[in-house]
């Protein structure tokens, strides 16, 4: 049997190896918020006459010889441009895509939208209470649901735990991936961050319920021992249902088009912080705590006796 939990120390050291440069590319350079958030205008241009590719530092170039030197640009396909750029009037729109004509040829004009700066913080602020809401349901669901063990609230703020850390895997990647790829955060990846927060979750209660009931069959072994059964009782259940979600969204990403990609490739790796973490952090944060191992350091006390 694999003892999970006696090595739980390194799992919480590689969580900690991940998260780490995530919150300081997220304390250095924040999220790169699209216009969903700051307001702002979204062209979808497409020039069926050009022979060669799109070119995004091109297009960024005619953008800035127009006075918005902070677009950020996409392309899918060789002739399809996607370009955010800060709110444009009727009047300046029209001057930008001339200019593009003026390179690649007549356009068709696939989508455009502006969003004001006042709806972008509506936005912001009800992306922040979704994830809050969230959080809290979360938590009294869980407490609800182990209402008959002992502490049964420590199983929600674990799971809570385990929880924020695939959000702060996530959101500081994003800032790195901002960073360093132009991604931009959108509506898309607000879907994203609730959608890796429901199966970390969701993963996370399957281990507890088998521990729950393990609790009942064993009663003379140690939590620690009850602990490490059951997540490894869990183990091929939870590799194998996320495996299937990790294959369809890697399908998706490969070949699912520039427009889905940010939010696929982010749901990916959320997908599999969740796993990570309903295996090898939320349980064995229960043995820590049932343990008090805090009181010396995180050294190891001796498991509590049944």
């Amino acid at each position: 049997m694999f003892d999970i939990v006696r090595r739980r120390y390194w799992y919480f050291g590689l969580s900690l190896l991940v998260i780490v440069p995530g919150v300081i590319a997220l304390a250095l350079w924040g999220l790169p918020l699209a216009i969903d958030y700051t307001g702002g205008t979204l062209l979808e241009l497409q020039f069926p006459q050009v022979d060669l590719p799109l070119q995004p530092a091109d297009i960024r170039a005619v953008y800035e010889a127009q006075g918005f030197p902070d677009s950020t640009v996409q392309t899918s396909g060789k002739d399809i441009a996607i370009i955010r750029s800060k709110a444009l009037d009727e009047t300046q729109q029209q001057a930008i895509i001339a200019a593009l004509e003026a390179r690649y040829g007549t356009h068709t004009l696939l989508n455009a939208a502006t969003v004001g700066p006042s709806v972008g913080a509506e936005v912001t602020q009800s992306a922040a209470l979704a994830v809050g809401m969230a959080a809290l349901g979360i938590l009294a669901y869980i407490w609800f649901a182990f209402r008959r063990l002992e502490h049964a609230w420590r199983y929600g703020i674990c799971a809570i735990i385990a929880m924020l850390h695939d959000v702060l895997v996530v959101i500081g990647l994003a800032a790195i991936f901002g960073r360093l790829l132009g991604w931009p955060v959108d509506s898309l990846f607000l879907t994203a961050l609730l959608t890796v927060a429901g199966f970390s979750v969701h993963d996370t209660i399957v281990v507890f319920d088998r521990i729950r009931e393990n609790l009942v069959i064993h009663r003379r072994l140690g939590y620690e021992t009850v602990v490490n059964h059951s997540i490894v009782q869990t183990l091929d259940r939870s590799i194998n249902t996320q495996l299937t979600v990790m294959f369809t969204l890697l399908a998706l990403a490969l070949f699912g088009g520039v427009t889905i990609r940010h939010f696929v490739v982010m749901l990916l790796i959320g997908v599999f912080s969740g796993t990570y973490s309903s295996i090898f952090n939320a349980a064995p944060l229960l043995v820590v705590w049932e343990n008090r191992e805090w009181a010396n350091l995180f050294g190891r006390n001796r498991p509590a006796e049944a």
